[in-house]
């Protein structure tokens, strides 16, 4: 324990006693029975801040404490230099915080500290545990595995709950969340399915010939897509079973305090205690609340593994999720609209936005702006059937109607948290919007219980996020560690029929936290080798980073809107982790002939009103 002067709150000095040996003995046995009697027992004083350090440390790890500030023990009846000479006879030890944990001594704060660091903490608070499990976690996608696997590989008792209640379309998956089942891998495989369309077209060009007809087999697509995700399925309950997880496909409910009951397919129910929780049940497409929704439309859970091609399919939304599905589908060559309520991507880049559905409309893909579905009724059963769609403007008393084979709906998503009995334990959600307010360290406002990945408010929406978060809560829990997921500056593509990657602020953004006259713009528009030859337009890719004129033109966001616009973001948003400026994107030799190096050799900012157009090679 340190001795450096200053560095704890000091017991005041004993002096004269003026106790009884009586009254001595008693308070001595007072404080031994609080010991005794609790896990975790803190002598602490209110305005110490080293106290008030492990106070923070002890909440982190989601453990209850009991707490006697030694400034306030007036309640006790006694004087506080009497309960202080009698504590520090039984310890040894004069200063503030003074801490045990089941019985045991600990010490001061950087005693405490330094067994979180090694990991004698977590053995000696995981003694006499009277629980099932040391954590169970809710869910099992991306990121409640990665953390519950890398809590039994630290050596703890680990539960997996997943359960997929069925989509309205009765649509259900197998372990691995939205985006193994229903997101990020079937959407990209059905990308590169389109991607290939427009090579077979550009590969004329280049000399390839052929005379047959070239057609898209939904079907064929479909079986292999989902085969692929059958064996992740497998592997991922493997890996569980390789670090002795347990896994129960069943659906979590707390019934009280530390308590779950787990009800399976068959409405069997069972209970399990945990010393923490985890929540990442994630998010599920969001309807309409119209007439037909539900029993017509179907979403992003349903579409993936739809056994039947969609036909002429109308989309409604203007989310990401919305023009992905849009760009494939109309890629494989289906007739395709979009149906826009308000702006296309909110919360991205708008300049970027617009260029995005400006390509795909140029491509064959319709837009109805400003219209919003007020019923959907069914024309024909079938497979696919056909559905009418009425529709009303937003801006005035006009109404459309229009008949499509299927009508996908991707207006957003719900946290999955209203059914899981968060309410009996207190934990607090956002009333509106079902997200779980959580600190710095995911806690919850209920010590035990943690939570990671879409389910948060204010967080990411993306499955890189939430397995790095769900791999560091528990590092932090169990392994002694302290690194905290860093949510600034997290790089992500919009996989539509040309991507879009961006990192860091949008335009808007930037604007609104630094101000205008602050940052410098450099953009320009560019020409992929491989759309030469093929006669793609010139003046559609587009790059641009926003930079801090007075943070030594630091680049503060990212933009690109080309090909494999997923692979170049990847690599400068590394730079960026690093502090990227433009001097160093000056300084840095591009690779020739790339869609990255553009950013190599960018000149033209926005203020200078150039013309940036190409007009050749």
């Amino acid at each position: 324990m340190s001795s450096l002067p200053g560095r704890r709150a000091r017991l005041s000095s004993p002096g004269t006693s003026s106790l009884s040996p009586e009254a001595r003995e008693e308070l001595r046995r007072r404080l031994l029975g609080l010991i005794e009697g609790n896990r975790v027992m803190i002598f602490s004083k209110s305005y110490c801040p080293h106290s008030t350090r492990v106070k923070e440390l002890f909440s982190s790890l989601g453990v209850e404490c009991n707490i006697l500030e030694l400034d306030q023990v007036g309640k006790w009846n006694d004087d506080g230099a009497n309960v202080q000479e009698v504590l520090s006879e039984i310890t040894n030890q004069r200063t503030v915080p003074n801490i045990f944990v089941n019985k045991i001594h600990m010490g001061g704060c950087d005693r405490t500290f330094q067994a979180h660091q090694s990991g004698l903490l977590q053995k000696l608070l995981q003694e006499d545990s009277t629980y099932d499990y040391d954590l169970i976690v809710i869910g099992g996608g991306s990121g409640g595995l990665a953390c519950a696997q890398e809590a039994a590989i630290l050596g703890k008792k680990v539960m997996v709950l997943d359960f997929v209640v069925p989509s309205p379309q009765g649509t259900s998956w197998g372990l691995g969340g939205t985006c193994v089942n229903v997101g990020c891998v079937p959407k990209k495989l059905m990308h590169q399915a389109a991607l290939l369309g427009q090579a077979l077209s550009d590969s004329r060009k280049f000399g390839w010939e052929y005379n047959q007809q070239v057609k898209h087999n939904w079907e064929i697509m479909t079986e292999a897509i989902q085969n692929h995700i059958g064996s992740l399925n497998w592997s991922y309950r493997l890996s569980l079973r390789e670090k002795t997880v347990a896994y129960v496909n069943s659906y979590g409910e707390f019934v009280k305090h530390h308590k779950i009951k787990a009800t399976n397919g068959k409405g069997q129910e069972t209970c399990y205690t945990a010393a923490k929780f985890v929540i990442a049940t994630g998010e599920r497409p969001r309807y309409l609340g119209i007439q037909g929704d539900k029993e017509y439309c179907i979403t992003s859970d349903d579409l993936f593994s739809l056994p039947y091609c969609p036909g002429k399919t109308l989309v409604v939304g203007a989310s990401y999720v919305a023009l992905e599905c849009a760009g494939f589908l109309a890629g494989v060559g289906l007739d395709v609209t979009v149906m826009v309520r308000s702006i296309l991507l909110r919360g991205f880049d708008q300049e970027m936005a617009e260029k995005v559905g400006s390509y795909m409309e140029q491509h064959g893909v319709k837009f109805l702006r400003k219209f919003i579905p007020v019923m959907v009724q069914q024309l024909e059963k079938g497979s696919p059937g056909k559905l009418k769609v009425v529709a009303k403007s937003t801006e005035g008393p006009e109404t459309i109607e229009g008949i499509y084979n299927t009508v996908l709906l991707a207006i957003g998503r719900d946290s999955s948290t209203r059914k899981i009995g968060l309410e009996k334990i207190g934990v607090k959600i956002n009333e509106k919007s079902g997200k779980i307010p959580v600190n710095d360290m995911e806690q919850t406002n209920v010590p035990y219980v943690y939570a990671v990945g879409d389910v948060l408010e204010g967080k990411l929406e993306l499955t890189p996020v939430a397995i790095q978060a769900g791999k560091l809560l528990a590092r932090r829990l169990f392994g002694g560690r302290l690194e905290k997921c860093d949510y600034i500056n997290v790089p992500t593509t919009v996989f539509t029929p040309l991507e879009y990657g961006c990192c860091g602020l949008s335009e808007e953004k930037a604007i609104e936290v630094h101000k205008k006259e602050n940052l410098e713009v450099y953009h320009t528009l560019f020409w992929p080798l491989e759309w030469t030859v093929a006669g793609r337009d010139n003046n559609t890719c587009y790059a641009k980073i926003i930079c801090n004129k007075f943070d030594n033109n630091r680049v503060i966001g990212f933009h690109i809107l080309g090909p494999n616009a997923g692979e170049v973001t990847q690599g400068f948003a590394a730079a960026m982790k690093c502090g990227l400026t433009k001097q160093l994107l000056d300084d840095t030799i591009g690779i020739h002939p790339t869609c990255g190096e553009v950013f190599t050799t960018l000149e033209i900012t926005k203020s200078s009103g150039l013309d940036i157009s190409q007009k050749g090679c």
